[in-house]
C-alpha cells in the first residue's frame, strides 16, 4: 500500500505494526529533515501518528504541551498529534491550523482516530469490510488490500456525471468512502465506525463594521496566513495566473521580505483566448520575482491522458488537471513546496455563477412560455471564441432553469441534468442508478444553513463541492504526483472564519465580483489586475476534441468499444460527438468527462463489462 503512494512520499517510508493493527507512510520531507520521520510515537510507544500534509501552528502547540510536562524528540509537526492526543483526545483537532489527513493509533485503548483537515485540502479515503477498516489517502493504495475489490460503484458514476468529479462521501469504488473535510472518524474493534463533524462553515454578517476596517482585517488575516505557510526547510515558490488571488498572496509574500528568492510559476497554452501568461509574467516582474513558464499544448494533453488511469487516482471531468500537472512538474524541478490563490473565489464571490444568482429569483418571476422562448434564442447566440464567454453562461442558466435552485446553480458549474444523464447511461445501469439522485447530495448539505440569505448558501454550496470535490483534488493529486506540495493561504481556517462574518453584499456590489477583497488589495496590486476580467483556468478542450486529439477521442469512443463496456448508449455518445466535431454544438466536457473515465477504468478495472 505504501509503494504506491511513493509519489507522495519520495522521501522516506515507516511503518508501524501492533497486533491486528499496521500503519504506514510515505513521507515528503519538508519540515525537520534530520528527526521528522514517521510514524512518530509518545515516549512510552503506546501512541502513533502518521501525518499527510502540514500543521502550522506546531510550534506555538508544541511550547504549550511542553508546559504540560510533554517531552519532544523532534523537531516536526507530527510529533505534536502524538502528545496532543494524549493531552486533550479527540478534542485536540480543534487547536489545529493546517491541511492535514492524520492518523493516531492509540495501543492502550486499541483505538483508531482519523481527522481530514476544515475546507478539504488533503484527501482521506477508507472502506470498513466485514474483515478489516483500511484507509488512505487515495484509491489506489486502498485497492492494494485484499479486503477491498475493485469494483464500480454505479452511483459514484451517476455522481461524477452530474457533478464532474466524485462528491465526498462517494468514491468510485464501491465500499470506499472519502471522509469529508471538517470531520473525523474513530475506529474502535467490535463497534462500527463512528464519523463525526468538528467545524463547518458559517455565516454571522456583522453590519456595525465599515468598509475600511473590514479591508484592514482581510489584509490583516491573509498577511498571518502567508506568513504561517512560508514556513518550511525547504525551497517555497507561488502559483501565479496572473489573477487577482495568487497576486494576492505573491505581494503579502514579498512585503514580508520572505527569505530567499522569489520563484514564480505559471502556465500557458498557444490559444491566445486562453493564455494568462502576460498578465502573471507583469506581476512577477512587479514584485522582483524569478519566473518561469510553461506551455501546454493538445499533443502533451493526449499524452498524459493515455497514462491518465495513474495519475488520475478517482476521474476528474476539470480540464485544467493535466496542465496543472505540468506546471507542478515544472515548479518541482526548482522548489518543493509551492503557495496558491484556491479559495479566493469561493469565498468572495469570484466567479460568473454568483452574478447569475442575482438573476435567477426575477426568471422564477417571469411567464412560463418566456423560459423555453429564451432558451431558443440564446442556443442560437453566436459561440464565443475564448474561455468562459457569456453565451456558455446563459446556455447553463437556461438548462437548469427547471430545477430547484441549488441544483440551478450545480447544473452553472457543470455536469448533467437528471434528463441528460440518463440519456447516456445504458438501460442497465440507468435502472441501477434509479433509486438514488446525486442532487440530493446538495440538499443534505444545505439543511443546516438556518436562515443564510441566498448568496452565502451559493458560496457554502461553491465551497463544500466545487472548492472541495473539484479545485482541491484537482490541485492536491496533480501536485502529489510529483511530490510537490501546494499551500493555499485563502484557506486558513481564520480567513473563512472572517469571510463568514462579512456581509455578501460586500462581497457582490452589483456586476463587480470580490468588491471588497479588491478593495482591500488597492494598495498592493497594480489596477488592471485587479479590474481585469476574471477569466479562471480554461483549457481549450472544446477546439483541441475537434482537431488535435479527435482521432483519440473517436477511438476511445468508438460505438463497438462503448458497447461491449456496457456503460453508455453508443448512439447518444456518436451523437455528441457528431455535433462537437462538426460545430454544431460544444459537448467538450461531457466528451472529456467519457475520456478521463475511460482513462481511469481501463486502468483500474481492466477487462470488466456491465450487463443485465
Amino acid at each position: 500500500m505504501t509503494d504506491r503512494l511513493r509519489h507522495r512520499g519520495p522521501d522516506s517510508e515507516g511503518v508501524h505494526v501492533d497486533g491486528e493493527f499496521a500503519l504506514g507512510i510515505r513521507r515528503l520531507s519538508i519540515i525537520d529533515h534530520r528527526t521528522g520521520a514517521q510514524p512518530v510515537a509518545n515516549e512510552t510507544s503506546t501512541v502513533w501518528a502518521a501525518l499527510n500534509g502540514e500543521i502550522y501552528n506546531h510550534r506555538e502547540l508544541r511550547a504549550e504541551l511542553e508546559a504540560h510536562g510533554h517531552r519532544f524528540r523532534t523537531r516536526g509537526d507530527t510529533e505534536v498529534l502524538v502528545h496532543a492526543w494524549e493531552q486533550w483526545g479527540e478534542q485536540s483537532v480543534q487547536r489545529l491550523d493546517g491541511m492535514f489527513a492524520y492518523a493516531v493509533w492509540d495501543g492502550e485503548q486499541r483505538r483508531l482516530f482519523l481527522a481530514r483537515d476544515r475546507m478539504g485540502e488533503k484527501p482521506l479515503y477508507y472502506a470498513a469490510t466485514p474483515s478489516a477498516f483500511v484507509f488512505g489517502s487515495e484509491l489506489r493504495a486502498l485497492l492494494e488490500h485484499p479486503a477491498v475489490p475493485a469494483e464500480l460503484s454505479l452511483d459514484a458514476l451517476s455522481a461524477y456525471l452530474a457533478f464532474e468529479y466524485v462528491p465526498d462521501p462517494l468514491s468510485m469504488v464501491a465500499g470506499v468512502a472519502k471522509l469529508p473535510p471538517g470531520h473525523t472518524l474513530t475506529v474502535r474493534a467490535g463497534e462500527p465506525p463512528r464519523v463525526a463533524r468538528y467545524w463547518d462553515i458559517r455565516f454571522a454578517p456583522n453590519h456595525t463594521v465599515g468598509k475600511a476596517e473590514w479591508c484592514e482585517r482581510i489584509v490583516e488575516q491573509l498577511s498571518a496566513s502567508v506568513r504561517r505557510r512560508l514556513v518550511a526547510d525547504v525551497p517555497v515558490g507561488f502559483f501565479l495566473s496572473g489573477g487577482v488571488d495568487s497576486s494576492a498572496v505573491l505581494a503579502l509574500a514579498a512585503r514580508q521580505g520572505h527569505g530567499g528568492r522569489l520563484e514564480t510559476f505559471s502556465l500557458g497554452f498557444n490559444e491566445p483566448g486562453y493564455d494568462e501568461r502576460p498578465y502573471a509574467r507583469a506581476v512577477a516582474q512587479r514584485f522582483g520575482a524569478t519566473h518561469h513558464e510553461v506551455i501546454f499544448d493538445a499533443a502533451e494533453a493526449g499524452s498524459l491522458l493515455e497514462k491518465g488511469g495513474d495519475l488520475f487516482d478517482e476521474p476528474l471531468v476539470d480540464g485544467s488537471y493535466l496542465p496543472t500537472y505540468a506546471l507542478s512538474r515544472l515548479a518541482r524541478e526548482h522548489v518543493t513546496v509551492t503557495l496558491g490563490g484556491d479559495g479566493g473565489d469561493e469565498l468572495f464571490c469570484g466567479y460568473p455563477t454568483f452574478l447569475a444568482e442575482r438573476w435567477l429569483p426575477a426568471l422564477d418571476r417571469a411567464p412560463a412560455a418566456l423560459v423555453p422562448a429564451l432558451s431558443r434564442v440564446i442556443e442560437r447566440w453566436p459561440r464565443s471564441s475564448g474561455y468562459a464567454g457569456i453565451d456558455v453562461l446563459l446556455k447553463q442558466l437556461c438548462r437548469g432553469l427547471p430545477h430547484p435552485r441549488s441544483v440551478r446553480t450545480q447544473v452553472l458549474l457543470g455536469g448533467l441534468t437528471p434528463a441528460e444523464r440518463a440519456g447516456l447511461l445504458s438501460r442497465d445501469v440507468r435502472a441501477a442508478c434509479a433509486a438514488r439522485e446525486p442532487y440530493d447530495l446538495i440538499g443534505a448539505a444545505l439543511g443546516g444553513l438556518g436562515k443564510a440569505e441566498p448568496l452565502e448558501q451559493a458560496i457554502y454550496q461553491h465551497c463544500k463541492f466545487y472548492l472541495a470535490g473539484q479545485n482541491l483534488p484537482n490541485v492536491d493529486r496533480a501536485s502529489m504526483a510529483v511530490g510537490l506540495e501546494v499551500r493555499a493561504p485563502f484557506l486558513d481556517h481564520a480567513m473563512v472564519e472572517l469571510a463568514g462574518r462579512i456581509p455578501a453584499s460586500l462581497k457582490l456590489r452589483g456586476l463587480t465580483m470580490k468588491y471588497i477583497l479588491k478593495r482591500a488589495l488597492r494598495d498592493l496590486l497594480p489596477r488592471d489586475i485587479l479590474e481585469r476580467r476574471k477569466q479562471g483556468f480554461g483549457v481549450p478542450l472544446a477546439p483541441w476534441l475537434r482537431g488535435p486529439l479527435r482521432e483519440l477521442m473517436q477511438e476511445w469512443l468508438e460505438p463497438g468499444r462503448v458497447a461491449d463496456v456496457g456503460l453508455f448508449e453508443p448512439a447518444t455518445i456518436s451523437r455528441l460527438m457528431s455535433e462537437h466535431v462538426s460545430g454544431q454544438r460544444s459537448h467538450q466536457k461531457i466528451l472529456w468527462s467519457l475520456l478521463v473515465f475511460d482513462a481511469w477504468r481501463e486502468r483500474y478495472l481492466p477487462g470488466a463489462r456491465w450487463s443485465g
